[in-house]
């Protein structure tokens, strides 16, 4: 059994986390996604996530395309995720190309184009100047 590992905050689910979500459990027979914790995102980007850790982990976990969800609480513990959940493959978006090529020694290591012109920080400044 091929089993997929990805990561990510997925905060405000737009279209293009959908998307990798897709492409990535076509690579295998399961996606198991890690979501980042509240705390983690904040020392991470600065700011506390829109939607809380645990409606994140229920929006993921509702996408037919997933098989299990587990809370990332370190980015230290990537490689102990990858091993306890027997990974495959780990599959990231390639604005992280290269970042994470250490854990070939645990499994195959893809980075997947992103979307364009899709972020989440852009759709948060979006809203943001809605008066």
């Amino acid at each position: 059994m091929r089993r997929v590992v990805t990561f990510g905050t997925f905060d405000v689910l737009h279209v293009g986390h959908v998307l990798i979500l897709e492409r990535a459990r076509a690579l295998g027979d399961q996606l198991i996604v890690g979501v980042s914790s509240d705390e983690l995102n904040f020392s991470k980007k600065g700011r506390r996530p829109i939607y809380s850790q645990k409606d994140r982990v229920h929006i993921i976990s509702a996408l037919r395309c997933v098989d299990e969800v587990f809370i990332e609480e370190s980015l230290e513990k990537k490689g102990d995720y990858l091993r306890e959940h027997r990974a495959s493959l780990l599959v990231m978006g390639d604005d992280w190309a290269g970042r994470f090529d250490e854990f070939k020694s645990i499994c195959e290591v893809v980075y997947l184009p992103r979307t364009p012109s899709i972020s989440t920080t852009e759709i948060i400044e979006v809203i943001r100047q809605i008066p």
